[in-house]
């Protein structure tokens, strides 16, 4: 009687603690750090609207991840990295904490040593610190799709196929406009790497934040008269790059766009001044891939969809919120077949992004044939090799105009370790032999 009588009081205590600090054995928890207002809100509304659509949709239609419920809440941070350290601060108490996913430069660096400590895994889907692609120094880091040394060995390549191959690039010039930002200097070294690889004419000038104005630049774009511009801009910027090269009369379509120069509110706010525009992708807007239709009917038809237009479903971001959900939650799934049908710890979950590997057959099975081609992360490689595609702005619509482009890994990849080395040696860290982790 008097060991019933402990075991009942045991159970009380656990189950109070479990109350008290806000969640289940059998929920895995996303801490967001979203943003929906501020200069950058449409990035941000259409993003975690379509990663919370994805999370919502496995609870809808599955029950969660083999019984395990997936829960969230948003920290607004207005893209400010004061604001997401302190919802970092705010929301990493609650347990069951599965991966942070800020969208955010600024954010993301601020957190690596606090994910690090914690245990926690950071992903930064098509941004991020490009040397956080070598695990080995990064355990924690997870530049998903594409990181922006590899993102510029694409852009240089497809540049390279519009005037009949790479070696055609000696004697063009090309200007990169580039966002005032960590983000957006970060490629600056590369570019002339590869200027000097390829033997282009680079100039790269700089558009103060939030990019409002930018009269002047393209008067000296107009002066200089490049072959190619890039736009490596975000959030006002784009559509403001794109009307004022109008305005100075230069073409759309020799305007290259960066990852996050590529959605619809950078050209819908442009109108005519963007027909023509390209920009680099590593997923595929539109509504008709099967788990895009899924979450129409699944999640909207149930009144349970995040965005409050319904016509942004589809759209670049949106979609790859929805990407983004599902490389979430397949790392999940991947290590729970290792650790268990349960709640996991951050560590844990490590293990299931570095086990990542999504082939074209297993991405449609996801019913994301065509939405997004691949993915295989290891402990050395946290990107997962980083292909990317094009799409054209026709007026009413982006169209994919290339194949899929890998990046000059040859020339990336000793860059990447070396910068690594360089963050080990500094900060006093050992790397890892990823041979004792598999």
């Amino acid at each position: 009687m008097v060991k019933m009588s402990v075991r009942f009081i045991v159970g009380l205590f656990l189950l109070a603690a479990q109350l008290t600090l806000g969640a289940r054995a059998d929920e895995q928890y996303f801490p967001l750090q979203s943003y929906r207002v501020g200069p950058y809100a449409a990035a941000g509304s259409g993003f975690f609207g379509g990663f919370i659509d994805y999370l919502t949709l496995i609870n809808q239609r599955d029950g969660g991840v083999n019984g395990v419920k997936l829960t969230w809440d948003e920290c607004e941070t207005q893209y400010e990295v004061e604001r997401g350290v302190e919802c970092y601060k705010r929301q990493k108490s609650r347990p069951g904490v599965a991966a942070w996913n800020p969208l955010s430069v600024g954010i993301a660096y601020a957190m690596i040593d606090d994910v690090t400590r914690d245990k926690t895994p950071l992903v930064t889907i098509d941004h991020g610190r490009t040397d956080s692609t070598d695990g080995r120094v990064f355990p924690y880091v997870f530049p998903l799709l594409l990181n922006p040394y590899s993102e510029t060995s694409g852009i240089v390549t497809f540049i390279g196929s519009r005037v009949g191959g790479l070696e055609k690039l000696k004697g063009k010039k090309i200007i990169v406009l580039y966002h005032g930002s960590p983000y957006g200097r970060e490629t600056i070294p590369i570019y002339e790497l590869l200027a000097k690889k390829y033997g282009f004419t680079l100039q790269q000038i700089e558009v103060p934040h939030p990019g409002n104005e930018q009269q002047s630049q393209w008067l000296t774009i107009r002066r200089a008269k490049p072959d190619f511009v890039v736009l490596r801009g975000f959030g006002v910027m784009n559509p403001v790059a794109l009307k004022t090269a109008q305005k100075v009369g230069y073409p759309a379509e020799k305007i290259i766009g960066n990852v996050w120069s590529n959605s619809e509110e950078d050209v819908i706010p442009a109108g005519s001044a963007a027909k023509g525009y390209i920009a680099l992708t590593t997923q595929a807007s539109g509504a008709v891939y099967p788990v895009v239709k899924e979450i129409i009917d699944k999640v909207y038809g149930a009144n349970k969809g995040n965005l409050q237009d319904r016509k942004r479903i589809g759209s670049v971001y949106h979609n790859l919120g929805i990407v983004n959900g599902i490389l979430n939650v397949e790392a999940i799934r991947i290590a729970q077949e290792k650790f268990g049908h349960r709640t996991l710890t951050g560590d844990e979950i490590r293990w299931g992004f570095e086990h990542l590997r999504l082939d074209p057959a297993r991405v449609e099975a996801l019913g994301a044939k065509g939405l997004f081609h691949s993915i295989n992360v290891t402990c050395e490689d946290h990107e997962g090799q980083g292909r990317v595609t094009f799409q054209q702005w026709d007026g009413q619509h982006w169209k994919v105009i290339s194949d899929w482009i890998a990046p000059d890994w040859a020339l990336l990849r000793p860059i990447i370790e070396k910068s690594a080395n360089a963050y080990a040696q500094q900060n006093k860290i050992t790397p890892r032999t990823c041979q004792d982790d598999s």
